[in-house]
């Protein structure tokens, strides 16, 4: 894509204008999807996720910097949304507060991201309670620490690194039955 033809495009979105809040929805919906997916079980979750995001990138476009990447920013707020929406349709009863389980984990030198294509990956993490789900997206894939996923979920570091914990070992435990289909709807 043409950095030129991104600026106007961006430019017409600040100015509200339609066309222009269309041709970015249209750039950018699969990568969005892409990210936004990783946080839900559910395809129809994942699109609910990313037209949160671009309501978000429309409402709140005069916040991106030109000089920075657009497609970083873009994925802060698709990430944002996903923790939105897991807060809005949070499910899970799963205790929160593990951290002495999660300092007694020990690294055996088997690291099941790793071992598992990006297709099969994506099907066992939509597998997981939302809260492992979330601790993996936001550290093994964002990049996260857990001080920061801590901050931005209102839960303590330990509870973090607890759920990461508890879904790298359920994910081990996936990989021993086969990896289920990605679920389109």
């Amino acid at each position: 894509m043409n950095n030129t033809r991104l600026d106007r495009i961006i430019e017409g979105c600040r100015r509200r204008e339609r066309v222009s809040q269309h041709a970015l929805y249209e750039l950018y919906y699969s990568f969005a999807l892409s990210v936004g997916r990783r946080y839900v079980a559910t395809l129809d979750e994942g699109r609910e996720v990313v037209n949160d995001a671009f309501f978000r990138v429309f409402t709140k476009i005069e916040n991106y910097d030109s000089a920075l990447p657009f497609q970083a920013w873009l994925r802060k707020v698709v990430v944002f949304s996903a923790i939105d929406h897991y807060r809005k349709y949070q499910r899970s009863s799963l205790p929160l507060d593990d951290l002495e389980v999660a300092e007694q984990a020990a690294d055996d030198g088997f690291d099941v991201l790793e071992q598992l294509s990006s297709d099969e990956l994506l099907a066992h993490v939509q597998q997981l309670p939302p809260s492992y789900r979330l601790a993996i997206n936001m550290y093994a894939i964002e990049g996260y620490e857990h001080q920061e996923i801590a901050q931005m979920l209102g839960i303590s570091v330990g509870t973090s690194k607890s759920n990461l914990f508890k879904a790298r070992a359920k994910l081990k435990e996936m990989m021993e039955l086969p990896a289920p289909k990605i679920k389109n709807a």
